[in-house]
């Protein structure tokens, strides 16, 4: 299987699953290893290795290349063999965690890391901003982004600390960044099966101007280049993943809160990462009833430790305190389970890896106090057309 995290708190839990797997069907298999790649040239590398014949049997996924392996079919069905597995529960799974892996009622890849996006607080910077807490304006339902905007505003013009950083680098990794955003406008870049550009669309633009606005005109959210972090208490807000709270430590005091709502109202949000059976592998059998065992309820409350699961039963305070030690219930409930239950995951493509990039070249053009996003956003839908509508 490969994946791209080197983290060995992962590793050892992958590694004591497989032990168990081994010891329960030894005549299956002997081994199975976890082979890290680096995040950055992960997918170039997996498909590549794919197209050179020497696919491995499992891959871990982000959600942003899922339809891509899934509506190619690189992916094999895991339907029979999750099914056939006693004790897997497959109606314990939450419907809209597996939508994105799933076509005509088939399973192409199991969602384990389900994990909702959120805004982390710096409950200091804002005191001091005199800006009103965030708990105050969800109560009042008064928690948007252009709250949130003008309170990181004060944040920036009253502090040396950054108003608001998004979940990535938004100059690098638009998607990354970004695509857990445009959701609250409304904002769709690309048709439904993604043959049809959808960058010159209203809701698009209105996102594009609202952003480009924030960075240039209200100095809300640094400039590319400029380097800030939330863990040293140089940023009011940033959207991240529960994950993220244990390096938080207790510098000063933070939150975590949902999404806030934007013109299309509030979207819960969750980025995903999967694992799927690679149809042209050497052992897709055995990796199949592998995986039904490495994802059932058992293992699946060992990777909680870790990974918010799809599953149900699973969404609990007690289970997901382990993965997040540092966050409140308040917090993982209203945060984390309650966003979970009816998000939407991230978009993805298709063909994700043939047009992220040249997605990412134009949009440089955007990043300059002058630029028009209208005209930026027409010049994407001109070069990536050719690629998604098939012509």
């Amino acid at each position: 299987m490969t994946v791209w995290s080197g983290n060995e708190g992962h590793h050892e839990i992958f590694e004591a699953i497989a032990a168990r797997y081994i010891e329960e069907n030894p005549e299956l298999v002997s081994s199975v290893s976890f082979d890290a790649m680096p995040a950055d040239t992960y997918v170039d590398a997996l498909t590549t290795q794919i197209a050179g014949g020497d696919a491995p049997d499992m891959a871990w996924l982000m959600e942003s290349y899922a339809a891509q392996f899934v509506d190619s079919r690189v992916f094999a069905d895991l339907t029979p063999a999750f099914s056939e597995t006693e004790g897997y529960e497959m109606d314990d799974l939450i419907p809209g965690a597996i939508e994105l892996w799933s076509r005509d009622g088939s399973l192409y890849g199991y969602p384990f890391s389900n994990s909702p996006f959120g805004v982390y607080v710096n409950l200091d910077l804002i005191a001091a901003a005199d800006q009103e807490n965030p708990r105050d304006l969800i109560a009042s339902g008064d928690w948007t982004y252009d709250t949130m905007m003008t309170a990181a505003a004060a944040v920036a013009s009253t502090t040396d600390a950054a108003g608001f950083l998004p979940h990535d680098d938004p100059y690098t990794n638009w998607n990354g960044a970004l695509g857990q955003m445009w959701m609250a406008w409304g904002a769709t870049p690309w048709s439904a099966d993604g043959s049809e550009c959808q960058f010159t669309d209203p809701a698009v633009v209105e996102f594009f101007d609202w952003f480009h606005t924030q960075v240039y005109e209200n100095g809300t959210i640094p400039m590319p280049g400029e380097e800030f972090d939330f863990a040293s208490g140089q940023v009011g807000f940033m959207m991240s993943q529960l994950s993220m709270s244990t390096g938080l430590g207790d510098g000063f005091e933070w939150d975590f809160v949902p999404l806030p709502a934007g013109p299309a109202g509030q979207v819960s949000v969750v980025g995903q990462g999967g694992v799927g059976v690679l149809a042209q592998s050497d052992h897709p059998e055995v990796a199949a009833d592998f995986l039904a065992y490495f994802t059932s309820p058992e293992s699946s409350r060992l990777l909680a430790q870790f990974f918010p699961p799809p599953r149900t039963s699973l969404l609990t305070t007690d289970t997901l305190a382990d993965a997040a030690p540092d966050l409140t219930a308040e917090q993982l409930q209203t945060t984390v389970i309650d966003q979970s239950v009816d998000a939407v995951t991230k978009a993805g493509h298709p063909q994700m890896s043939q047009i992220n990039d040249p997605i990412r070249v134009r949009l440089d053009s955007l990043w300059a106090p002058e630029a028009d996003a209208a005209s930026v956003l027409a010049q994407v839908c001109t070069d990536i057309e050719p690629i998604i509508s098939g012509d």
